[in-house]
């Protein structure tokens, strides 16, 4: 579904305010909230429907329109008709019913919302949603090129026309306001709070990997150019690393040297090899991560004997394995930020298990019963050409 960016939430915010709640509901409070609705069953043409917040449901509503189901937007009886086809009656209920439940409760729950949202906003919120509505009816055409008419049919293809697109905008937007606001808990965090944010955020937020950069000079004796094809060329590379060394020390530049002397990959770079963790190198180089623990940055080592190379390296840069530390002011307003967030989406979490809870204590289940009887129905009736 088309989702609106974080300007149209704070637009909705500057035109209808905020209040001036301090701290999060309690629990008496979310128990109010949610109930203060009444849930009915009644008649309606084509068998039942639920009435919510005088708000009305019907089964045929419910089975043929977009719905969301596990992160997925789908049309209940398209969904549930292979299920249908393939079961019996019963053994089809008992199949499709937590999710179908799941889509019912989700309708009901998104009402109840909006309504206590309404009351919370108070007298001018309709012509603020209207605007904002309108707006991302604007945003959504020109996603489109500007094209009305390429508009026009992505919304059919979404079951909506702009009325409708504009009456779901206002809906959401309503939601994302009263969750995002009413429901935030703005009593200060306090250190110890901080401690335990920290100590439970660190290894996912803060974890920091051990990692080096180098350069290298790398000698390989069976690249050398001898004059005596009968020399020891171990030796002699050995002996090459060590004139090098104390050139290197006499206060000539490493890099030029490399791009001297290097038969590496990275001689042309002055032997500069990419910022590395030292448990990612492969033999023969994982001999530098031992050598980079011994030196600090600036500081060089060599010559490093291994099977055919010969190695000298200056350490450009070291960080060990840790975390960043607590404290870090950035990491604390990290971490009260995620302290803030967990409050609000705990108080969320309450309310909508205790609006789900007076959906079930409602009609919802027989409203429920109903709609999968009439998939299973109409998916039998189309399959026989009835």
């Amino acid at each position: 579904m088309y989702r609106y960016p974080f300007i149209a939430l704070l637009s909705l915010l500057l035109m209808v305010g905020c209040n001036d709640r301090k701290s999060g509901p309690t629990d008496a409070e979310l128990d109010r909230i949610a109930l203060a609705q009444k849930i009915e069953l009644v008649e309606a043409a084509g068998g039942l429907a639920l009435v919510v917040a005088g708000e009305t449901i019907t089964s045929d509503e419910i089975i043929g329109s977009r719905a969301e189901l596990n992160g997925k937007i789908i049309i209940p009886k398209e969904y549930f008709r292979p299920s249908a086809l393939a079961n019996d009656l019963e053994k089809f209920k008992s199949l499709a019913r937590k999710q179908f439940d799941e889509i019912v409760l989700n309708r009901i729950t998104n009402i109840l919302l909006v309504q206590h949202a309404k009351r919370q906003a108070g007298e001018n919120v309709d012509e603020a949603l209207d605007r904002a509505a309108e707006n991302e009816l604007r945003k959504f055409v020109l996603s489109y090129g500007g094209n009305v008419v390429k508009a026009d049919e992505e919304l059919r293809k979404l079951g909506m026309d702009r009325e409708s697109f504009k009456q779901s905008q206002k809906k959401t937007l309503l939601i994302q306001w009263y969750l995002q606001y009413e429901l935030t808990d703005t009593r200060p965090v306090t250190y110890r709070e901080l401690i335990d944010g920290y100590n439970a955020m660190k290894d996912e937020y803060f974890a920091r990997e051990a990692k080096i950069t180098f350069r290298l000079i790398d000698i390989q004796p069976a690249r050398l150019t001898l004059p005596d094809p009968n020399q020891d060329r171990a030796k002699v590379a050995e002996d090459l690393a060590k004139r090098i060394l104390e050139r290197i020390r006499s206060g000539e530049d490493f890099a030029n040297l490399a791009k001297q002397y290097s038969h590496g990959h990275r001689q042309t770079f002055g032997g500069l090899w990419q910022t590395v963790q030292p448990e990612s190198l492969a033999a023969p180089y994982d001999v530098l991560a031992a050598q980079a623990e011994k030196i600090e940055p600036g500081r060089v080592a060599g010559p490093v004997v291994v099977e055919g190379h010969v190695f000298i390296m200056k350490l450009e840069d070291k960080q060990q394995a840790g975390y960043e530390p607590f404290e870090d002011a950035d990491v604390q307003r990290l971490v009260e930020r995620k302290v803030l967030l967990d409050r609000q989406n705990s108080a969320q979490e309450r309310l909508k298990a205790r609006l789900v809870e007076e959906a079930r204590l409602g009609k919802a289940d027989e409203f429920v019963d109903f709609c999968l009887q009439k998939i299973y129905l109409d998916a039998r009736k189309t399959t026989n050409g009835n």
